[in-house]
């Protein structure tokens, strides 16, 4: 374990926002997806340092916290005010949140004057108080301000975007982030309706529109979902977090520590399948290219293990854990 932590780090920006009222039992709660599985990657040290990129409601962190001794230390971070403001109710010592993007976990880090941590973990997607507090716009089970913000501080929100995007890149917003076949169709309607001087304000304005611009061939699924998700997904420019943070883990983890993801769509795996797939395989020289192999530039992480999914008994527990898959990949000793 390689540290660099002063015995009283100082206090990053936000750290110290104001406290909401602690959140009532009556809170939609968040049920941990793989949490023993995630938590066991890490290989938990007693004495480590570690990250949670996606503090959510805790589930992951508080496991963490049960495994680490005395000396031990992790970071949370979440960019849901929400989620900060139920970190911040925790009362222990070794645990410190901080309301970032987890892309800004290099500055984080270099600002609490941590060298190096021993694991880093990231939960992907939505949460699901994110979902069933109807007010934050995810869901269109909700007739809701259509806001779909993660970090309600800053950014455009849905409606905003709807409100001047153009039809083409709605279209690829629908298509590359939703993967919804009938991408023009609804980009073409919302648009026609913006056009008509109709105001796109809430989430049942919304799913109704894009409803009426799906034919109806797929029973089973609300024929909003995929255009839901892919403005999520757009507004929180998630994949771009993604694509920012996993080249910071790499400086951030000491040798011999673990890269824990979860993700819950195909788009996100994806980007963390190639990620781990090119540090491991970093040389992209054709075969019996005549170089040494000392010579060859060598792994930054290695795959451990296969793919992790939710078992049977998960699942049904928690329908919304079906989707989950999650990879870990090892620091090496290489810089």
């Amino acid at each position: 374990m390689i540290k660099g932590a002063s015995p009283a780090p100082k206090k990053i920006q936000l750290a110290a926002l104001p406290l909401k009222e602690k959140p009532s039992e009556a809170t939609p709660q968040h049920i941990t997806v793989l949490l023993n599985e995630a938590v066991e990657a890490l290989n938990i040290q007693p004495n480590g340092i570690y990250v949670d990129g996606t503090f959510g409601r805790g589930g992951h962190s508080k496991l963490i916290l049960e495994k680490l001794g005395a000396n031990g230390r992790l970071i949370a971070m979440d960019r849901d005010l929400t989620a900060f403001q139920s970190g911040a109710f925790i009362t222990d010592a070794r645990f410190q949140i901080v309301h970032q993007h987890f892309s800004s976990l290099s500055q984080v880090l270099n600002d609490l004057d941590i060298r190096h941590v021993d694991g880093i973990l990231l939960d992907l997607g939505i949460s699901s108080p994110q979902i069933d507090e109807g007010n934050r716009g995810f869901s269109f089970r909700f007739d809701a301000p259509l806001d779909m913000r993660m970090d309600q501080s800053r950014g455009k929100t849905a409606a905003e975007v709807l409100s001047t995007i153009t039809e083409q890149q709605l279209a690829e917003v629908i298509k590359n982030y939703g993967e919804e076949r009938f991408a023009k169709q609804v980009a073409r309607s919302i648009i026609t309706q913006r056009t008509d001087g109709n105001t796109i304000t809430t989430t049942g304005q919304l799913a109704k529109i894009v409803a009426d611009a799906i034919p109806k061939i797929e029973p089973g699924q609300n024929p909003a979902t995929r255009t839901f998700q892919a403005l999520r997904i757009f507004v929180n420019q998630e994949l771009k977090e993604l694509s920012l943070i996993l080249p910071q883990c790499i400086n951030a983890l000491a040798p011999g520590s673990k890269l824990a993801v979860i993700s819950f769509h195909s788009l996100e795996d994806r980007i963390v399948k190639h990620f781990i797939r090119d540090e491991q395989n970093r040389d992209d020289l054709p075969p019996n290219f005549p170089i040494l192999a000392k010579d060859l530039p060598q792994p930054r992480m290695m795959a451990v293990g296969r793919t992790i999914k939710p078992s049977a008994a998960e699942v049904k527990g928690n329908p919304r854990s079906r989707s989950a898959v999650l990879r870990v990949a090892e620091r090496t000793s290489t810089t």
